[in-house]
């Protein structure tokens, strides 16, 4: 670190910068008591002060809270065969906030695109001869999400075989079809070239009860790297059920770790997300003064600066166009635009490679790991929750194994 930005962390840690310097400098002791008198005569209007900042806070923690509740529950249930409907949901995930579930075929073996797709064409052949009959679908693993009551959104996302729902996406519409009823649900297909309208129409067949919430959408060979901008057209013109909340999670990786961001709700952070709809972004950072690690973000981002009591985990906008990821704690005016969840101030300073330079850190929508913890070498093959907690014998659900989401 050069001697410039030695003295700038310096500075900042006890909040001067170099241009007030000049008007900080105090001529003499005179000076000095004059203004601790002044200080001492504004003590009884401070602590009045803070009490009634305490109490506007809370309220304004209420009413959040309250419009979170508001908000219509999503579920994005997917079946991806060849990686493109994965794509589509991660996509999708990154635009808005939903729990997401995938289906799987019992038998994995099988190769449905095999002699002209004879074992897919198969299997939807016996649901045409069959539909009512639950024998005529093919099995899949049990499901890690089997009660649908918790949610007023769901998204299926599918693929296409020879012009009809994917049968593995019938199966668990067939068995889980009944409890969308009164629910609004949407649908995006996937396919190389063959319209959709047979896709629909399987739906509809299957989620008879539902409310539509708009137009399919329809991704194809051709559109599919415009995927991104086609959901965030797409997404607006679906009637979903309550308010349905944009993304207030970011991701932050370092060396290969992966923790979430939750953000708060600014001008900053919606022009941010914006930014990380396009594509993730890679920025290196260098330590700091003890506690932060900084660096330019290579664009900048409105501001709404306030004197800020920064802790650790707390990520701030610095003079619009840098970024500071706190390990240790700093006052000055900066634009809040999150926290990392959940980790102590060692673990932050594992995470962030407190005291190091050259510091590769890339912000993305998505989590590209899914656990949300520091571990080491030795804890591979150790299952974690989606929430990052370590479980010693689990038993039915999603979990994340080796930095992969893993269904049992």
């Amino acid at each position: 670190m050069g001697f410039f930005s030695y003295l700038r962390s310096i500075f900042r840690k006890i909040g001067i910068s170099f241009q007030d310097l000049g008007s900080r400098y105090i001529e003499n002791s005179t000076y000095l008591c004059s203004k601790f008198q002044n200080v001492m005569k504004m003590k009884n209007f401070t602590l009045i002060l803070m009490s009634l900042l305490m109490v506007c806070c809370t309220k304004d923690d209420e009413a959040k809270a309250a419009t979170v509740q508001e908000a219509g529950k999503t579920l994005v249930v997917y079946y991806s065969y060849t990686g493109n409907c994965q794509q589509i949901v991660e996509s999708l995930t990154a635009q808005i906030q939903a729990d997401v579930m995938r289906i799987e075929p019992a038998d994995k073996t099988q190769k449905y695109e095999a002699n002209n797709y004879a074992i897919g064409t198969q299997l939807l052949n016996a649901i045409k001869a069959n539909p009512n009959d639950a024998a005529s679908y093919p099995a899949i693993d049990p499901v890690s999400i089997t009660d649908l009551s918790q949610y007023q959104n769901i998204i299926i996302v599918t693929p296409l075989w020879w012009s009809q729902m994917a049968a593995i996406m019938q199966t668990y519409l067939f068995n889980y079809g009944s409890q969308m009823a009164d629910k609004h649900v949407a649908l995006i297909v996937s396919s190389h070239s063959s319209g959709i309208s047979g896709v629909v129409a399987d739906a509809k067949r299957l989620v008879p009860d539902c409310t539509w919430m708009g137009d399919a959408l329809w991704i194809n060979a051709s559109n599919h790297s415009n995927r991104t901008s086609l959901i965030q057209d797409w997404l607006p013109t679906l009637n979903f059920a309550g308010k349905q909340t944009t993304m207030s999670k970011m991701y932050i990786t370092i060396d290969g770790q992966t923790q979430a961001v939750t953000l708060v709700d600014n001008q900053a952070t919606k022009t941010l997300v914006e930014k990380l709809q396009q594509a993730p972004v890679t920025v290196t950072l260098n330590s700091s003064g003890g506690f932060e690690i900084w660096g330019a973000l290579g664009f900048s981002l409105p501001t709404s600066n306030e004197q800020i009591n920064a802790q650790p985990g707390d990520v701030i906008l610095y003079n619009g166009s840098n970024i500071c990821i706190f390990y240790g704690t700093n006052s000055w005016s900066y634009t809040r635009l999150g926290k990392i969840d959940g980790l102590s101030e060692s673990e932050l300073r594992t995470f962030l490679k407190a005291g190091e330079s050259n510091i590769t850190v890339t912000l993305s929508l998505s989590n590209t790991t899914g656990i949300s913890n520091v571990r080491s070498n030795s804890e591979r093959g150790v299952f974690y929750t989606l929430n990052g907690q370590r479980v010693e014998n689990p038993n039915k659900g999603i979990f994340i194994r080796n930095g992969k989401k893993v269904i049992l």
